[in-house]
């Protein structure tokens, strides 16, 4: 007798609950965010500028270019480099890359292979006035690139 109770219970608590929510004025669904324009960074170049918080050094070549769709490439500061890119959205996965291995010697050696380092760990990127800004895992802020003239 107690279970049919209890269902009997149950029953008229969600036929009391259905009535209450008819009798309720219709919530306003929330405005949907509008939805950024998707950012194609094909066929673009960009000049490193600033290595997640570091200067570039004077005269160095360090650039990024997307050629074509799943395609990257540049010059590290002293080699040229070239990978994948894949992009979705603002998540972006740069490598393997593969460089060239020419005479690199101070500065340059270390800013290369900081720089190559960090777009392999690149994760998510964004265009903001005319600035390209690569997010990477392991840095609390970003590559910054100018567009290349």
């Amino acid at each position: 007798m107690n279970r049919t109770f209890l269902g009997t219970g149950v029953l008229v608590g969600v036929i009391l609950a259905a009535c209450n929510a008819e009798n309720q004025p219709a919530q306003k669904a929330a405005p949907e965010a509008p939805i950024p324009a998707q950012v194609t960074l094909t066929d673009t170049q960009w000049n490193l500028e600033d290595l997640a918080g570091k200067a570039v050094i004077a005269n160095s070549r360090a650039t990024l270019t997307f050629p074509e769709a799943g395609k990257v490439a540049g010059n590290g500061s002293c080699n040229r480099f070239t990978g994948t890119a894949e992009i979705n959205g603002s998540a972006i996965k740069l490598g393997p890359l593969a460089s060239t291995r020419m005479a690199c010697v101070g500065e340059a050696s270390t800013q290369e292979t900081e720089f190559l380092k960090a777009l392999e760990s690149a994760q998510r990127f964004a265009v903001k006035d005319g600035k390209l800004y690569l997010f990477v895992n392991g840095s609390d802020k970003p590559l910054r690139f100018d567009p290349a003239k």
